[in-house]
C-alpha cells in the first residue's frame, strides 16, 4: 500500500512536471495572437515566375499625398526599409535613380498629384510610371518597384486596465503630453485617436501589383495631461520609436519577407 501511494505521489508529480514545461513551451514559442493583421495580397505565381532580387524604392506614394507632418518622416521611413530589404538579400538601388527619372516624367506629362486637393490623377501617374519603368529597365537590373505610404488611421485606446490600442498587427498604448502625470477620471476612452501604418505595395516591370499589405507603426496622437476633462493632441516627436518602425515594417512585408512570431497566426 505504502509503495503503490509513493508510485502516486511520483505519477502525479510527473504530470505536473510535464504540464508546466508544456504551458513554458507554448508562452515562449507562439507569438501573442492579434485578429487585426492586415489581410495581405501576394501573387505568388508572379514571383515565383520572375524572382525579385533587385528593387527601388519609390520617393512618392502610390495613394493620395501622407500628411506634411508624416511627409517629413518618410525619408527617415524609407531608410529604415531600405535597410530591412537588404538584412534580408535585396539589393536595393538609389532611390536617387528613381527620383531623377521622375522628375523628367513630370515634366512632360505633369504632376499627377493635384496641389489643391492632394488627390491623384491615376492616368497621369500610369503615364509617369511607365516611362520611368522603361528608363531604368534600360541602364538597370530592377526587378521592382517598391511604393511606401505612410497612412493615417483612427483607433480608440480601450477602456481596459492597459488602454490599449489594436491595428495593423500591433499592440500600443497611449502616451501622455503636457506637464501633468495623469489621466483625468472623465476622459472619454471612445474618442478616436490617429495612429500610422505603413503600407507597403510592390509591382513588377511589367508593372503588375505582385504584393500589398500594412503594417502599424504608432499613435501620432498623444493624452492632453494639461486637459481637465481630457482631449488628444499630436505628439511633439513622431515615429521616433525605432523598435516600432521596426515591427512595423516587419509586418508590411510579410509574407514577401517572412517574420518570426507573425501575430496573424491564432
Amino acid at each position: 500500500m505504502r509503495r503503490l501511494l509513493s508510485r502516486c505521489v511520483s505519477l502525479c508529480r510527473l504530470a505536473a512536471l510535464l504540464a508546466a514545461s508544456a504551458l513554458v513551451v507554448a508562452c515562449s514559442g507562439t507569438p501573442t495572437h492579434n485578429p487585426t493583421t492586415f489581410p495581405f495580397q501576394i501573387d505568388q505565381a508572379k514571383l515565383d515566375a520572375n524572382p525579385i532580387k533587385t528593387v527601388v524604392i519609390a520617393h512618392v506614394n502610390l495613394g493620395s499625398q501622407s500628411r506634411n507632418y508624416l511627409e517629413k518622416e518618410a525619408p527617415r521611413i524609407d531608410a529604415s526599409v531600405a535597410q530591412y530589404l537588404k538584412d534580408n538579400g535585396f539589393k536595393v538601388l538609389s532611390q536617387r535613380d528613381f527620383e531623377q527619372h521622375w522628375n523628367t516624367a513630370v515634366r512632360a506629362f505633369g504632376n499627377p498629384i493635384d496641389p489643391t486637393s492632394g488627390k491623384l490623377n491615376r492616368k497621369t501617374f500610369s503615364l509617369i510610371m511607365h516611362q520611368v519603368r522603361d528608363e531604368m529597365q534600360a541602364s538597370t537590373k530592377l526587378d521592382a518597384f517598391i511604393f511606401t505610404d505612410l497612412v493615417e488611421l483612427e483607433v480608440a485606446f480601450s477602456g481596459g486596465l492597459k488602454h490599449v490600442a489594436r491595428w495593423d498587427g500591433v499592440s500600443r498604448t497611449p502616451t501622455l503630453q503636457g506637464p501633468g502625470d495623469g489621466v483625468s477620471a472623465d476622459f472619454d476612452w471612445n474618442m478616436l485617436a490617429a495612429v500610422v501604418s505603413l503600407q507597403v505595395s510592390i509591382y513588377n516591370m511589367q508593372l503588375e501589383p505582385v504584393f500589398s499589405s500594412r503594417g502599424g507603426i504608432d499613435a501620432t496622437d498623444a493624452i492632453d495631461s494639461r486637459s481637465s476633462t481630457g482631449r488628444y493632441i499630436r505628439r511633439r516627436n513622431i515615429l521616433d520609436n525605432e523598435t516600432n518602425i521596426q515591427e512595423g515594417i516587419a509586418l508590411a512585408f510579410y509574407p514577401f519577407i517572412p517574420m518570426e512570431d507573425w501575430p496573424g497566426n491564432p
